[in-house]
């Protein structure tokens, strides 16, 4: 199946660093008209990068800007925002992550009462400032301006102090073989906390993050509550989750 193939060979080219197009043809056995095909896909994610006769993964400084990433399907990420937002209550104490998607929640969030929300990102720190009616927690930590979020062991340890209802994460890829998981290492602590101090845990993701494994996975998939996406997942994921019972939920 093509798809696992092409996982198998992200995941390789992620234990190895770097990797020459023979020697992936030597390890699957495939011919190089069909790595290339395979590696135009995976490259791209963004995770990993093409160089002479071969590819390599990207730094933590080659991740993109959080302003760039943000105009990337920008209509699909609000319809998932918004989706998203429909399964927060009045008197909520949520978590959202830091996120190309989950930022978009906040426009939809205003009439909410007594909202709490606990996060980490700074554009939704600051979207959330004109309403009083938000009770905003910012976690501290070092501001990573790439993502715009803040990071580090104190941001961990603020967050294990609280008992949240529900936390919308966000995520670089999502499949069952690699669970939920992301690509900046500096955000990992705080992603598992979050997913640790939730009774509910909500995935939001386009269609580009399914079957896509990432750097650090942060929590299985038998962990989230629901995933709220805007195009239906491969088989794979759908038969899991009917298994697992979790929802998905499409945003149209």
């Amino acid at each position: 199946m093509r798809s696992k193939r092409i996982n198998d060979i992200e995941n390789y080219i992620i234990e190895n660093r770097t990797v020459t197009l023979d020697q992936l043809c030597k390890v699957f056995q495939v011919s190089k008209n069909t790595i290339r095909r395979d590696l135009k896909e995976i490259i791209a994610e963004g995770n990993i990068k093409k160089i002479y006769g071969g590819v390599t993964v990207k730094t933590n400084k080659e991740l993109l800007p959080f302003s760039e990433r943000n105009i990337s399907n920008l209509e699909a990420k609000k319809k998932i925002a918004c989706k998203a937002s429909e399964l927060i209550e009045d008197g909520d104490v949520i978590f959202i992550d830091s996120g190309t998607t989950t930022c978009h929640m906040m426009e939809y969030l205003k009439e909410k009462k007594n909202l709490t929300i606990i996060t980490n990102n700074l554009e939704i720190i600051i979207r959330a400032i004109p309403h009083e009616n938000i009770k905003i927690i910012s976690l501290s930590g070092e501001l990573d301006r790439e993502t715009l979020s803040f990071t580090g062991d104190s941001a961990t340890a603020v967050l294990n102090n609280y008992n949240i209802s529900k936390a919308f994460m966000a995520s670089a890829g999502v499949s069952v073989e690699g669970g939920i998981t992301n690509s900046s290492t500096k955000e990992y602590e705080i992603k598992c906390m979050a997913v640790r101090r939730s009774r509910d845990v909500y995935l939001l993701v386009s269609r580009e993050k399914f079957n896509h494994i990432a750097i650090m996975t942060y929590c299985g998939m038998d962990r989230l509550s629901a995933i709220v996406c805007d195009y239906t997942p491969p088989v794979e994921i759908r038969e899991f989750s009917d298994e697992n019972e979790i929802d998905i939920i499409i945003a149209e």
